[in-house]
């Protein structure tokens, strides 16, 4: 497959982040590619940070989308500033694949309407409160377990390497097909992190403490606040039957990517 349109999304709030689309713009219209709006596109360019990535993967679903490094971290925009117009390069020639990557979908029980969709996680936190919520899990209707903590993050392979890996989950290879539930500051020393298959179905109620009172828990999709839940109100978790579709270059290695970005190298011989 080599592309022949592709849309720009811009973090505008980079420096230089327009100039810098505007070179690869021409550089593009070098190789044969147009620029065009994001529909009729047959790749996305994300210019940015993860969080530019993010945004387009759900602004244009069934797009798939390249992410180019203006951020820090950025694991989906892994392409650094140094590679971009090389980057561009390997569109318009063909050399890359479109990675399947799983998407969650998350709602509240007894509430009609659409799930909304998270690439990177589901995040379930109390607001600030000064006490631990309770939460009970529940996989495939049965109990899992009880959480005293402030929270859980329900992430997706993608997702392992953000919130998840920072409250001390693991680090899930991209199409592992796996969802990670990690407790966040839980009061039992013994609770850790748990990794399920993506087939499972996840419940998660917030329930009364001793005193007879439930924590207000606030439910994030992809850092965006979506719904709150009350006193025995639950929120559904499920792989959704889509995929968001991300643009990986010729050579991409998601074990390079990880050590590089997180700086897991050898230091010397034992």
């Amino acid at each position: 497959m080599k592309i022949g349109k592709i849309h720009f999304s811009v973090n505008l709030k980079k420096a230089d982040a327009l100039a810098k689309k505007e070179l690869l713009a021409a550089k593009a219209a070098q190789y044969g590619i147009k620029e065009c709006m994001g529909y009729d596109a047959d790749a996305i360019v994300a210019l940015g940070g993860d969080g530019t990535i993010l945004r387009a993967i759900h602004e244009y679903p069934g797009v798939p989308v390249l992410g180019l490094n203006l951020g820090t971290l950025g694991y989906l925009s892994s392409v650094e500033e140094k590679d971009f117009e090389l980057a561009i390069e390997a569109l318009a020639a063909g050399r890359f694949r479109v990675s399947q990557r799983a998407v969650v979908s998350v709602g509240k029980v007894g509430v009609v309407g659409p799930m909304i969709t998270a690439l990177n996680d589901v995040v379930i936190a109390r607001e600030i409160s000064g006490h631990a919520a309770v939460l009970d899990l529940q996989v495939n209707g049965k109990l899992f377990t009880r959480y005293m903590c402030d929270g859980l993050i329900l992430a997706t392979p993608t997702g392992s390497t953000a919130y998840s890996l920072s409250a001390g989950g693991p680090v899930v290879m991209p199409e592992s097909g796996v969802i990670v539930i990690t407790p966040m500051n839980p009061h039992t020393l013994g609770v850790r992190p748990v990794v399920f298959s993506d087939r499972q179905k996840f419940a998660i109620t917030s329930c009364q403490r001793s005193n007879g009172r439930a924590e207000k828990i606030n439910v994030y999709a992809d850092g965006e606040l979506v719904f709150s839940l009350d006193g025995n109100e639950t929120a559904e978790v499920v792989r959704s039957s889509q995929n968001a579709l991300v643009v990986e270059l010729e050579g991409y290695d998601p074990c390079d990517v990880m050590c590089r970005k997180i700086g897991w190298r050898g230091t010397g011989s034992l």
